[in-house]
């Protein structure tokens, strides 16, 4: 699953098609947050593109910090935040058909990463949490996200990391659960989900012999 056209619109909107590839989203150990400079002459422009970055990390795990970070100064972003926007682009450049890949060679069973940046936001010392979930070899949910209070220590950041990431497996499961093959054996259903879960069963229509 890629958004391979989508991003080549992204790019050739921006005005980066001949510009350089980048290896990687965002520069470590930016100052994004402090920076005071210009402010964009073109807010909507600015806008428009992080929406559509938005939409375009439902497919790719690796924007999702670059994109939480950028969606931050919709209200006033500076020009170091556009030049940040472009770099993302430009990563994109280089990377235009990368998506996600689901495979049936897997077992069904989720196995879940998470992980925490503890006050990380200079101005509000808010610490942020990142996870992602597979089910098999995919990854299916994933995450960015600052949280909600200031916690003193990194443990405490992490255990927050920790409830998100359990809440969002226990709601999964749940969602298989209703999507489950053995409802067709314990219930009556309706015409369309009884035909959904017979094709699911795999049950072939085998012919008389002639």
């Amino acid at each position: 699953m890629s958004q391979h056209k989508y991003t080549l619109d992204i790019i050739s909107e921006t005005g980066l098609l001949g510009a350089k590839p980048a290896a990687f989203p965002m520069e470590q150990n930016h100052t994004l947050a402090l920076v005071k400079g210009a402010e964009v002459s073109d807010l909507e422009r600015y806008h428009c593109l992080i929406g559509r970055l938005i939409y375009l990390a439902f497919t790719l795990p690796d924007l999702a910090n670059s994109v939480h970070i950028l969606a931050q100064f919709m209200q006033c972003p500076r020009q170091e935040h556009w030049d940040a926007i472009v770099r993302v682009v430009c990563y994109l450049k280089g990377t235009p058909g990368q998506g996600l890949l689901f495979t049936s060679a897997c077992d069904l069973s989720f196995t879940s990463w998470f992980d925490s940046d503890c006050a990380s936001c200079p101005l509000t010392r808010r610490s942020l949490t990142g996870w992602i979930v597979f089910l098999g070899c995919s990854p299916i949910s994933w995450k960015a996200k600052k949280q909600h209070t200031i916690f003193r220590s990194s443990t405490e950041a992490k255990y927050r990391s920790t409830t998100a990431v359990t809440l969002e497996l226990k709601w999964l499961k749940t969602l298989l659960l209703d999507f489950g093959l053995a409802d067709i054996f314990t219930k009556a259903l309706g015409k369309e989900k009884f035909i959904y879960l017979l094709h699911k069963l795999d049950i072939p229509f085998i012919p008389a012999p002639t």
